[in-house]
């Protein structure tokens, strides 16, 4: 089988964990990583043997598929213009910063068939696979995404940087339309929200409560989820998941509680994301997650982060100034 050669655009913290992967898949040629500094493209490009570049117009030419880890405002310029070249791209999350920047991808995916796929690396967990098997019509979510303070990822909120993951799970599991949402948040360390809480009620009658943090003193990965005599917890770095199923006994006998945890083979779910675009740019089948489906949860942000805008208005909150004006590295 021939290699797919493959490219990373951008080497931050997450553009430098794609490369890491990519270098250690037996069936990819890492032609090289891009990066506007060209010594951080440098350093990177040494430690994985590879050629650095400062734009990804210099490799396009070279490579069939590109990883895209760029800052968001980014997402939407240099992906259509790899797609118009004939590029399939795996684009980190957010999928872009509007709606019509997404849907410009879209379009240009569609109009030269191309693979575009978003960076939703919770879909492929493991602890995720095996609650899904498990879904029967859930009611009720209780989601925490909280982590603790770094310098990266500044240029969106919490919302977008980490609330997102949950947002795109939750309507993967209920499939139904948003009728209703409510949400606050508030900035903490930086000009944009860091913590964030959203109640979403939907069409079928479920509800999700979903909690984002990145001001947190420790980091809490876990979504559980009621159903039918049911209630199930998993948890997204452990990689396991907890059943609680109620079974009903004859009448004036207490029903009866049967608990069990389902353990997972763990996984690096960067690495299973990463060769389930490779093999959609090798079988030209749909990619796992749809950029369309990132699109409704980018949508589903939008309203979240309005409705947090619009509590702020109403509480008068002063609002902060920039990190990178608090002397701290953007």
């Amino acid at each position: 089988m021939d290699k797919v050669k493959a490219a990373v655009i951008g080497t931050g913290y997450l553009g430098r964990q794609h490369v890491r992967v990519l270098s250690q898949l037996a069936d990819v040629e890492l032609v090289g990583v891009v990066d506007k500094n060209l010594e951080t493209a440098r350093a990177v490009a040494a430690e994985f043997s590879t050629r650095a570049y400062d734009s990804h117009r210099a490799l396009s030419d070279q490579v069939s598929a590109v990883t895209l880890a760029t800052p968001t405002r980014e997402h939407a310029s240099i992906g259509i213009d790899l797609l118009a070249r004939g590029v399939d791209v795996l684009v980190e999350k957010p999928i872009a910063s509007s709606l019509a920047e997404a849907d410009a991808l879209i379009e240009a995916a569609s109009r030269r068939r191309r693979i575009l796929q978003v960076g939703h690396l919770e879909r492929f967990n493991p602890a995720v696979l095996e609650a899904r098997k498990l879904l029967t019509t859930p009611l009720f979510f209780e989601v925490h995404r909280l982590g603790v303070f770094t310098a990266r990822s500044l240029d969106i909120d919490v919302v977008s940087d980490l609330m997102i993951h949950d947002l795109d799970l939750v309507l993967d599991f209920v499939a139904s339309p948003v009728e209703r949402v409510s949400a606050v948040g508030l900035p903490i360390l930086t000009d944009k929200v860091d913590i964030a809480n959203a109640r979403i009620e939907f069409a079928n009658g479920c509800v999700a409560n979903v909690t984002a943090s990145r001001v947190s003193t420790e980091k809490v990965r876990k979504l559980r989820f009621f159903q039918k005599n049911q209630y199930v917890s998993l948890d997204f770095s452990r990689q396991d998941v907890v059943v609680l199923s109620v079974e009903n006994r004859p009448a004036g006998e207490p029903p009866l509680i049967l608990p069990r945890r389902i353990e997972t083979a763990r996984t690096e779910p960067l690495k299973a994301e990463l060769e389930s675009f490779l093999e959609s740019v090798r079988t030209r089948r749909p990619p796992a997650v749809s950029a369309e489906s990132s699109r409704a949860a980018l949508a589903l942000a939008h309203r979240v982060a309005m409705e947090i805008e619009e509590h702020a208005n109403r509480l008068s909150l002063p609002p902060r100034r920039p990190w990178s004006e608090a002397g701290s590295e953007s």
